[in-house]
């Protein structure tokens, strides 16, 4: 799939762009391919590149007294970026790592700038994908705090029926705020004691 072809299913998706504005991004981007567990950015670094998920899976990932917590996930037709450092001249406290081998359109936070002020269908464009990104942190957080941990997981597999296929257990186990046994319990129920 090329560059363009890509721009033009995310155009459905999200918002309309030109085509003087698909073929400035198709200019400044780039197609890119990562292995399954490969990581681009760490914790502690800085990072101004964001990828569009169009084949594969990613998460970013912190790491608290050793133990690493999956805080999101992103699949075809999706954003991945280290967003404090990507927003911020901040250090990322993340870690972004593909889960599958992964095909992306991989960009710059310099070129969504140029494109924006230049462009009032990408900054319409871009404001859709990050209030669509915000509402999502949003939803997340107030699942993880009001429901219960099946009410959890019954909600990540509306949102993404094929995740267990994906997505390790003990990923989708630390997205939910559980332990790997209670996510064990709940998808079998009849091992319950």
């Amino acid at each position: 799939m090329d560059s363009e072809k890509i721009l033009n299913k995310i155009s459905e998706i999200y918002s309309p762009l030109s085509v003087e504005c698909q073929k400035e991004f198709i200019i400044n981007s780039k197609l890119s391919t990562f292995n399954k567990g490969e990581i681009v950015v760490r914790e502690g670094q800085y990072s101004k590149k964001a990828y569009l998920i169009v084949e594969g899976c990613a998460r970013a990932y912190y790491l608290k007294d050793g133990k690493d917590i999956s805080d999101w996930f992103t699949f075809e037709n999706q954003f991945m970026a280290p967003i404090v450092s990507f927003f911020s001249e901040e250090p990322s406290p993340h870690y972004v790592e593909f889960v599958e081998d992964s095909k992306v359109l991989e960009f710059s936070k310099d070129i969504i700038d140029s494109l924006t002020n230049k462009h009032h269908d990408f900054e319409r464009f871009i404001r859709i994908v990050v209030t669509e990104t915000m509402l999502g942190l949003c939803e997340r957080l107030y699942t993880i705090q009001f429901n219960k941990a099946e009410e959890r997981y019954k909600h990540l597999l509306s949102i993404y029926p094929d995740i267990t296929n994906r997505i390790p257990f003990t990923h989708i186990a630390s997205y939910l705020g559980i332990t790997l046994e209670t996510l064990s319990r709940i998808r079998n129920p009849k091992i319950r004691i």
